[in-house]
């Protein structure tokens, strides 16, 4: 099993363990149910929805396995007041298109449209440990881009 750590907020911890105890005690027992039902219309072998109840069945047990080792491997981060960016840190850069602000989080809890991006995302790996004023190359598929690093938070 990967031992890797899981870098998440307090927040962050709080919700996958919210979404894992609605998996256990809401969604398995239904979708339990739901193949018992589908077993009792008889010849299982050509029973669609036996067949979708149980590819759903094995989708959340690898959903539980997957939140049950992010939670044992949570490592909680919290914002720190360090110069330098950091897993935590509400950054904001600029390039020749704008500015635009993020929070650095682990990749559990990356989500980009709602401004927090993975520490291990590019940007967030070309930004890691630079501080106030510093320039950072990201090399995006388009090619490299400059950003300036105008405020750490």
């Amino acid at each position: 099993m990967n031992n890797k750590p899981v870098y998440l907020t307090a927040e962050g911890l709080e919700k996958l363990k919210a979404e894992l105890e609605q998996l256990i005690t809401v969604e398995r027992p239904r979708v339990a149910q739901r193949i018992h039902e589908a077993k009792l219309d008889g010849d299982i072998s050509e029973n669609a929805e036996y067949e979708d109840a149980k590819q759903e069945q094995s989708f959340l047990e690898g959903r539980i396995a997957t939140l049950e080792g992010q939670i044992k491997n949570a490592a909680v981060i919290s914002a720190s007041s360090s110069d330098r960016v950091g897993i935590g840190s509400r950054v904001v850069i600029k390039d020749a298109d704008g500015e635009e602000t993020f929070t650095i989080v682990g990749s559990a809890e990356a989500a980009p449209r709602e401004g927090r991006i993975s520490n291990e995302s590019p940007v967030g790996t070309a930004l890691m440990g630079h501080k106030k004023g510093d320039k950072v190359t990201v090399n995006a598929p388009a090619g490299p881009v400059v950003y300036t690093l105008v405020s750490i938070d």
